[in-house]
């Protein structure tokens, strides 16, 4: 399991950064593989409203915020924190936010659905310095849409209010075992989840369209990875066609390796697909064996023979 904290403040090791790493601290003690996004470190620049991305469903600027698209669709948690500027997130944080109208146009104006979408979740942590009733209204608000772009469900705010100095969360009486307590309730229940690695040659076709059709339909009760013995440097395109024909999303994601992947994730079961003498050997794990052709250079057509029988196998397995 993977959970992403985008790390909101320009302020370094500030109260922003103390809650996130205390809610990404406990869950790396759960068992997951966490990383901290300090989003005013990356190159993000803001929208220019060119519309490539309704137009093409990608956005047309090249920087950092490519690299995000593939951290947020890897994601089962985002965690957004920020401190409260003028009633809502930080400009940083806002600039990557306007970005993922991308994957926004995807969604909705191109119709496919990441297969994650209906399982991943978001959460969001705030400090602000005045006390105001509404001091993170217009922050909720911005989130909600935010999570919802980029195919999350919103579980709430942890808002901490007069708090401003360097280090003075440290001093408040519950907020860092409050965000601990967070994290173990929203990743408990993934954590029990059964764990499926999907493995092939190259990671690009068979493997990719096995553990999205796994993610789609049981996302909540498996969790589905893939992986490659010889990874490709992209994912294949016509595997992005004719999976968007089914209206699952294939966008953002890239070839990994199998040592890269078991590096972090524990399978209960492999089922490969053709990875050849790399196949890996683990002790006590269960391993399944589908005789797939390999379609890299092959017809649309013949991708699309191999999308339903994939997905009919994994309608099975599940």
């Amino acid at each position: 399991m993977f959970v992403l904290g985008l790390q909101g403040s320009p302020r370094k090791k500030g109260n922003t950064s103390l809650l996130l790493s205390a809610f990404l601290d406990q869950a790396a003690k759960l068992g997951a593989e966490t990383e901290s996004l300090d989003v005013s470190q990356e190159k993000i620049l803001p929208c220019i409203e060119c519309g490539m991305c309704e137009r093409e469903g990608f956005c047309s600027i090249q920087d950092n915020m490519q690299e995000v698209y593939f951290k947020l669709r890897r994601a089962d948690i985002v965690v957004m924190g920020t401190p409260i500027f003028f009633y809502g997130p930080t400009a940083q944080l806002k600039a990557l936010i306007d970005r993922s109208q991308a994957m926004w146009a995807r969604r909705y104006v191109h119709k496919v659905h990441d297969p994650l979408s209906k399982w991943r979740q978001g959460h969001v942590l705030a400090v602000g310095a005045t006390k105001g009733d509404n001091l993170f209204e217009g922050l909720i608000l911005t989130a909600k849409y935010f999570f919802d772009a980029i195919g999350a469900r919103y579980e709430g705010l942890s808002g901490y209010r007069e708090i401003e100095g360097p280090g003075e969360i440290k001093a408040h009486p519950t907020a860092l075992e409050d965000v601990k307590k967070k994290a173990e309730a929203l990743l408990s229940p993934l954590m029990k989840r059964e764990r499926i690695l999907f493995i092939c040659r190259e990671n690009a076709c068979r493997s990719q369209m096995a553990s999205a059709f796994a993610q789609h339909m049981a996302g909540d009760a498996i969790e589905a990875v893939s992986a490659g013995s010889d990874p490709a440097e992209r994912i294949n395109p016509l595997m992005m066609e004719v999976m968007a024909e089914k209206g699952i999303d294939m966008a953002y994601r890239r070839p990994r390796s199998i040592e890269a992947v078991l590096g972090h994730f524990q399978p209960n079961m492999v089922v490969s697909m053709g990875c050849g003498d790399k196949c890996p050997y683990l002790p006590g794990v269960q391993t399944r064996e589908w005789d797939l052709e390999d379609p890299a250079g092959r017809s649309l057509e013949f991708m699309r023979g191999i999308r339903d029988d994939i997905e009919e196998r994994v309608k099975r397995l599940l």
